[in-house]
């Protein structure tokens, strides 16, 4: 009776350590699939990235921006990428689309728009990889998604 006990024993606990390793590894694969999901952009359109941590930011912001013919970016509401930030003006910057071009410009901002760490004080053409710059926040501009 012992013996057959202390084989009952065993086998539940050897199944129970196999059930706790498959939900480890499953979780591991979740996770996995998540990051490829946010590294991987459906869309071929151009858009930004986010650079930045969200982590590090003391307010809500999304990984990716879709641009439009007319993208305008700052605090207040009426923007169509909004940033919370305190060092963005509410009319901070504008990307517009022409000819099949983006171009960046400040709209008076009182911080200024950076691209590629240089403070623009006019218009300027965006190139793929770019990093545009608004007060804490930096964006990737992405143009043609890398074919793998």
């Amino acid at each position: 009776m012992f013996r057959v006990l202390s084989w009952i024993i065993r086998y539940i606990f050897i199944i129970l350590i196999y059930y706790f390793l498959y939900g480890i590894i499953r979780l591991i694969y979740l996770d996995i699939q998540r990051i490829n999901k946010i590294n991987q952009k459906e869309s071929n359109n151009p858009y930004l990235k986010l650079i930045n941590r969200k982590e590090r930011l003391d307010f809500d912001i999304q990984e990716f921006y879709d641009l439009e013919d007319e993208t305008t970016m700052g605090r207040s509401k009426d923007n169509i990428i909004q940033i919370l930030d305190k060092y963005v003006s509410s009319e901070h910057s504008k990307i517009t689309m022409d000819e099949g071009e983006y171009f960046l410009e400040d709209r008076g901002s009182v911080n200024g728009t950076y691209l590629n760490s240089t403070k623009i004080e006019d218009v300027v053409k965006l190139k793929n990889g770019d990093r545009i710059g608004l007060g804490q926040v930096e964006f990737l501009f992405v143009k043609e998604a890398v074919e793998e």
